[in-house]
């Protein structure tokens, strides 16, 4: 037997040690600055997939949160001409454009450099690397890259939220000029805060020598984030302009397309009693009002509007 087989490791050994790496070792990641937008997808061993955006959504679009979409809007742009700014933690009621926010930011700034990489809670992991791959860009590149995550939210056992505390703040690397983390949430704190932790430490029921930092512990994610944004219900009179806005928007596409007269007239100052009523109920329905559940009406209506025309013209 020659010498370089003494130390050969068996077969079945070999095939367990290429599974482990296989699941374990994240493959080498290359960014394209010309490619706007990137999901992570796999999981640890994943890569990131180019995204085709659609950038119909901008910011005007989006109305009744206009001191949030102006803080955010500043501090995006003070990051994409290379000045100071803070990762962003957009917290509160659903469906309120936390979300629409980040797609609207893209369609408004990727001529000037914005790219967004968008990455799952349970993907964190891969951060570190993601961040290595933005450094390793040219030096001349002048692309900006916010890495978004959406719905953010971690349980008591859930480890991953360490890998996003070193790159919002606490590594030795973690100051940086090309790389934001904007995050959205319907938890302020992201980490559940849970009644009986006080009460143990009240009663003394507690086995820590310092009960009191479990609770910091649970706020000191939410505080490294710079910038916090909370978004809040809206009134009726917001969610009705919201709909009008959303159906003069329709109204403009359908009559392109179709030249006849369109029912659903809605340029005026105000929306036409039957569309009200219905928009009313429809949120009533659906739990509450939002710039969400206004889209998601205005596309009701849209839709029951050309297909009545299309049904008379049969």
């Amino acid at each position: 037997m020659s010498q370089s087989n003494n130390y050969a490791l068996p077969a079945p050994l070999l095939a367990l040690l290429s599974q482990y790496l296989q699941e374990h070792v994240t493959p080498t990641i290359e960014i394209d600055p010309s490619q706007l937008a990137y999901r992570w997808v796999g999981g640890r061993t994943g890569h990131l997939q180019p995204l085709s955006v659609n950038l119909f959504l901008s910011l005007d679009d989006l109305q009744g949160i206009d001191v949030q979409k102006a803080k955010l809007v500043q501090n995006t742009r003070q990051f994409l001409k290379g000045y100071p700014a803070n990762h962003v933690l957009m917290t509160g009621t659903r469906g309120a454009g936390k979300s629409s926010l980040i797609r609207a930011l893209l369609q408004a700034y990727h001529s000037e450099g914005l790219r967004i990489i968008e990455i799952a809670r349970d993907d964190l992991q891969v951060l570190d690397k993601i961040r290595a791959a933005i450094n390793a860009l040219p030096a001349d590149c002048a692309c900006r890259y916010i890495v978004y995550c959406d719905d953010l939210a971690f349980n008591g056992q859930d480890e991953s939220y360490r890998a996003l505390k070193s790159v919002l703040d606490g590594a030795l690397d973690s100051e940086q000029d090309k790389l934001l983390v904007y995050a959205t949430s319907n938890r302020r704190r992201l980490l559940p805060q849970m009644m009986k932790d006080n009460l143990d430490i009240y009663n003394g029921q507690t086995d820590e020598v310092n009960p009191y930092e479990t609770i910091d512990e649970t706020v000191s994610l939410s505080d490294r984030f710079g910038l916090s944004l909370t978004f809040h219900p809206m009134d009726q009179q917001t969610y009705l302009q919201i709909v009008q806005h959303y159906l003069n928007l329709e109204q403009r596409k359908i009559s392109a397309r179709i030249d006849t007269d369109i029912e659903m007239d809605v340029d005026g100052e105000n929306l036409p009693d039957k569309i009200r009523m219905d928009a009313l109920r429809w949120a009533s329905e659906r739990g509450g009002r939002s710039g969400r559940v206004a889209y998601q009406f205005s596309r009701y209506w849209s839709g029951k509007t050309q297909l009545a025309i299309e049904d008379r013209k049969s």
